[in-house]
């Protein structure tokens, strides 16, 4: 494995470019371009303020910032795992003709979402000061998180998109799981509404129930409740990675043929 790591930053520069080339398409086209990385987190705080506490009535306190600080990250993940799925056949004629590693197309891809992230918490870190949430030392664990965070996406994405070359259905499948695995995790509510037992089902088998909890605890709380829980979905971000980059070495020798 540490060869294969030698032999793909060998394509640095091609994933520089390709990274960025993904971060220009995402808004090609629009008048706005690159400013909507900004203004869409800011329109969506602004939909949550006006419908949850007025609407919808919610008691929460900065109801739309304990929503806004959950969604940021899912929005990470759920674009990470749902662009996977055509990363190796929307790249077919580069897969069958040009010889890089392959691993660099989910690389890339998860490069420009952790980009798009860092710019939204643009916005968040003075959205939380205007709704008077103070920002603590607990932001310390921020990168800590983000990176995991990035490991368990880059994982999923060398998943699905290696599998979804043989399966295309896998695809449709994706989209209704991941509907699942919202209400599985805790972003509209507090995972403390749940019985102990409950919760921790929940963190096990869910690793992104453990990263919300973890963003919001730090972010919103402005503490650090849960350090065994980074340690555990740590561990889990790197085993997905792992299962991830196995199942890719295995498929990859038969894109070609495939596509």
């Amino acid at each position: 494995m540490f060869e294969r790591i030698k032999e793909i930053l060998k394509f640095k520069e091609m994933i520089k470019s390709f990274t960025i080339r993904e971060l220009r398409t995402r808004y090609k086209g629009s008048f706005l371009g690159f400013l909507w990385t900004f203004i869409n987190p800011l329109l969506q705080l602004l939909v949550y303020s006006l419908i949850f506490p007025f609407i919808l009535r919610i008691s929460e306190k900065n109801y739309a910032m304990f929503l806004f600080v959950a969604l940021i990250p899912w929005g990470f993940f759920t674009n990470s795992v749902q662009g996977a799925c055509n990363l190796v056949i929307g790249n077919s004629s580069l897969v069958t003709k040009v010889y890089f590693p392959r691993e660099i197309l989910s690389i890339t891809h998860t490069l420009s979402g952790l980009c798009n992230t860092i710019f939204s918490y643009m916005i968040v870190f003075p959205m939380l000061l205007i709704f008077k949430i103070p920002l603590t030392i607990s932001l310390i664990w921020l990168p800590l998180i983000l990176l995991g965070q990035t490991i368990l996406n880059l994982g999923f994405s060398l998943l699905v998109s290696s599998i979804n070359v043989f399966f295309r259905d896998l695809e449709y499948l994706i989209n209704v799981g991941l509907m699942a695995v919202y209400f599985m995790t805790p972003i509209m509510y507090n995972i403390t509404i749940l019985p102990e037992k409950y919760q921790k089902i929940l963190l096990f088998v869910n690793p992104m129930a453990g990263y919300i909890v973890l963003y919001r605890n730090i972010m919103y709380y402005g503490i650090m409740k849960r350090p065994l829980l980074l340690i555990y979905v740590l561990a889990y971000s790197f085993f997905v990675f792992f299962a991830g980059y196995f199942v890719f070495q295995k498929l990859q020798k038969k894109f070609a043929e495939i596509l």
